[in-house]
């Protein structure tokens, strides 16, 4: 656990702001900081040149150890600024205070997120004042292990009320194309969410080239209306399953079981290995969709924020 904001008035790490020379070093502290949960490169990490973006590091035996950053969260929260720390957590203290001093105007809290299973970051943000405010789930399914026989029954079953699964293809109607977005509409405004789990709002051209670019979309047609819908994002070996939605007047059917147990069948059969997914704790519909999907829960992602008194 890191020591309490009142006892460095000392430290024995020499801080600084970031530089380029910085990169590659900083970027094998971020990566190891999330556990290679995500691997950084170099080119991820340039100056920051911004006027709401400050970044520093920490050094202790002529090289850099630690790293900190404050940067605006994202749209969906416009009023608050992340603070990302990694490395030694006994440098996390000194950074802080440091960027306390310097922090971008125009913001009325800060965030930082963390895994309950990473803990010098946990006691760092309990130690300095920061409230444990929101929860989010990870979960991971081994697709090897999935099958799609048990959802058979229920596929059956939906095709006699005219349900029908599909995968939405590249070359598809405008107006499916516009129906999609209306359900992501409709979705990104029903589903629970906290800072972590809110994307920044997509248009229907972003969504549409975004899904054209890099994603898969399975959808479910009721009399040739799109009523449900499920995106993948390929990442090397696995996917990661999200923004799965339906339609209000046709929801407590079964169809997000359905659509998205089809992606995943279809996941599978391309060779893909596993499966990730994620959302607040609030969820409750989602989570139990992902537990019938057989999904395993991994530790829980912390949004920690700490209220800036006046705003900067």
């Amino acid at each position: 656990m890191s020591e309490p904001l009142s006892s460095l008035a000392h430290t024995p790490f020499t801080l600084r702001p970031f530089q380029n020379a910085d990169a590659e070093t900083v970027a094998q502290l971020v990566t190891d900081s999330v556990r290679g949960h995500w691997v950084y490169s170099a080119e991820q990490f340039p100056e920051d040149v911004q006027p709401d973006r400050v970044r520093w590091v920490a050094e202790q035996g002529g090289g850099v150890v630690a790293t900190v950053r404050l940067a605006p969260f994202g749209s969906g929260v416009p009023d608050a600024l992340r603070l990302d720390l990694a490395g030694e957590g006994a440098a996390f203290t000194p950074l802080y205070l440091t960027l306390l001093g310097r922090l971008p105007a125009g913001f009325t809290r800060l965030l930082g997120v963390t895994r309950e299973d990473w803990p010098e970051k946990m006691g760092f943000f309990a130690s300095a004042g920061f409230r444990n405010a929101w929860q989010s789930w990870g979960a991971h399914l081994d697709l090897a292990g999935f099958e799609f026989a048990p959802y058979q029954p229920l596929e059956e079953r939906l095709f006699l009320d005219g349900y029908e699964v599909e995968r939405l293809e590249k070359d598809a109607s405008d107006s499916d194309w516009a129906a999609l977005h209306t359900l992501y509409v409709q979705g990104s405004a029903d589903a629970p969410r906290n800072p972590t789990t809110t994307p920044d709002a997509l248009s229907a051209a972003a969504l549409r080239e975004m899904v054209e670019r890099e994603e898969v979309a399975f959808v479910v047609r009721w009399r040739g209306q799109l009523v449900a819908s499920t995106r993948l994002t390929p990442h090397g070996a696995e996917v990661e399953t999200e923004h799965t939605v339906t339609n209000a007047a046709h929801r407590s059917r079964g169809l997000a079981t359905l659509v998205k147990a089809r992606a995943l069948a279809w996941a599978k059969a391309e060779g893909f290995i596993a499966a990730g997914t994620g959302g607040t704790v609030l969820n409750l519909p989602m989570l139990r969709v992902n537990s019938r999907l057989g999904y395993v829960p991994e530790a829980m992602w912390v949004t920690w924020e700490q209220g800036l008194e006046q705003g900067v």
